[in-house]
């Protein structure tokens, strides 16, 4: 009898540390961070939808996106989402905006989850594109004026 108490106070003690659900609205990215790869300057603005779903037990509620360079333009839904239901964060990469090279921009998501605020994150490199054609210098037949 005093075997059958102890383990079930150690599966009570124990039985919270498993997969959980968070007490409250929660935040969660499928994947929190997307490379772009190579982008061509002149190329077009690139768009990524970060999906995420409410994983808590309380509406959850997108309050600000706040982005890191004036090249990023970020939209989102400020309805709230159920426990269990998805949304989406759409962002935009201008990389005109941008100068050429590696990029690592950070995009910070304040909301009413649990953990009150959330970083997603796009990367690439942002390139020229083709080389501009140098003018060439007019052909001569071999004759000297």
């Amino acid at each position: 009898m005093k075997r059958l108490i102890l383990a079930t106070l150690l599966l009570l003690t124990f039985a919270p540390l498993g997969a959980q659900t968070p007490e409250g609205p929660h935040l969660l990215f499928e994947n929190p961070t997307y490379d772009f790869g190579d982008v061509p300057r002149k190329g077009g603005d690139l768009t990524r939808e970060f999906r995420f779903v409410n994983d808590g037990t309380k509406p959850l509620v997108i309050l600000r996106v706040i982005t890191s360079c004036s090249c990023l333009k970020a939209t989102f839904s400020k309805r709230p989402v159920a426990p269990a239901d998805s949304g989406v964060i759409r962002i935009v990469y201008q990389p005109l905006k941008s100068e050429p090279g590696t990029f690592n921009k950070v995009i910070q998501i304040y909301s009413n989850s649990v953990d009150g605020r959330d970083v997603i994150t796009v990367q690439g490199n942002s390139i020229e594109g083709t080389p501009r054609k140098i003018a060439s210098e007019p052909e001569h037949d071999g004759e000297e004026e």
